[in-house]
C-alpha cells in the first residue's frame, strides 16, 4: 500500500512538474485590429517585465484608439503614445507616457534576441538621460530595417563598439554575415529590449511604411491601433 501511495505521489508530482514546465512555454499573443489591417506577435517570456507590462495595456484597453505616430522607412514604425489619441494632424506626438508606471528596467536579451525585421522592442529615452537603457512604460516599436552591406556592418560596429566589441570575432562575422542576408536594425542590438515578434500581418508594417510622413515623421494618414486585444 506504501508502495502504491509512494507511486501516486510521484505521479502527482510529475503531472504538477509538467503543467508548470508547459505553462512556462506557452507565449502570449496579442493581436493588434488595424485600420490598415491585422498585426498579430506573441510575447517572450524571458522578457517577463515587458510582456506583463504589454499585457497589462492590452487587457485595460490602454492601445485602443492610439497611433502608430513615428514611422520611418527602413527602420521601424512606433507606437503607443496615449497622447496620440484623437491628436489633431500635424500634432507632434512621442511624450506620451503611462504616468501609473514607473520605467521598465531594461531585459536586453542579445544575441539571442536581435533586431532583424518583424521583433517588437520598447522604445525608451536616449543613452545622455538613460544610460541604463530603461525601457518606457508603453511605448513600442516593430521593427522593418533593411539589409546591410559589409561596410555598413562595419560603421554599425564602430557605432556601438561597446556592446559589439565585447562579442568573439566568430560571434561577430555570424551577426555581420546574417544582417547582410536578412534585414533588420543592427545599430539598435544590445541597447533596447526586443520583447516579441510578429506572427501575422508583417506586410501591414510595409504598408504602412509606404504612407507619406510630415517632418516629425508622422504619417499624413493616421494609421489607428482600433482594438488591441490578448488572443492566447
Amino acid at each position: 500500500m506504501k508502495k502504491i501511495l509512494f507511486f501516486l505521489s510521484f505521479l502527482f508530482v510529475s503531472v504538477l512538474a509538467s503543467a508548470q514546465e508547459a505553462s512556462d512555454t506557452v507565449r502570449h499573443e496579442i493581436l493588434f485590429e488595424t485600420n490598415k489591417g491585422n498585426i498579430r506577435f506573441v510575447l517572450f517570456n524571458d522578457t517577463p517585465l515587458h510582456r506583463d507590462a504589454m499585457m497589462k495595456h492590452v487587457s485595460e484597453g490602454f492601445y485602443d484608439g492610439t497611433l502608430f505616430h513615428r514611422c520611418i522607412k527602413n527602420f521601424m514604425i512606433q507606437g503607443g503614445d496615449p497622447k496620440s489619441k484623437n491628436a489633431k494632424p500635424g500634432e507632434m506626438l512621442g511624450e506620451g507616457t503611462d504616468d501609473t508606471m514607473e520605467e521598465i528596467p531594461a531585459e536586453i536579451i542579445f544575441p539571442k534576441y536581435r533586431h532583424k525585421r518583424g521583433v517588437l522592442a520598447a522604445a525608451r529615452e536616449g543613452d545622455a538621460d538613460n544610460p541604463e537603457y530603461k525601457s518606457s512604460t508603453c511605448q513600442f516599436y516593430f521593427v522593418w530595417g533593411k539589409r546591410q552591406s559589409e561596410d555598413e556592418m562595419f560603421d554599425v560596429y564602430y557605432r556601438n563598439e561597446k556592446v559589439f566589441g565585447k562579442m568573439a570575432e566568430e560571434e561577430w562575422e555570424r551577426l555581420s554575415q546574417y544582417y547582410q542576408r536578412n534585414p533588420g536594425t543592427p545599430w539598435l542590438d544590445g541597447t533596447y529590449t526586443v520583447f516579441g515578434e510578429i506572427v501575422e500581418g508583417l506586410e501591414v508594417v510595409g504598408q504602412i511604411l509606404e504612407i507619406p510622413t510630415d517632418s516629425n515623421a508622422r504619417p499624413t494618414e493616421d494609421v489607428v491601433i482600433t482594438k488591441a486585444t490578448v488572443v492566447k
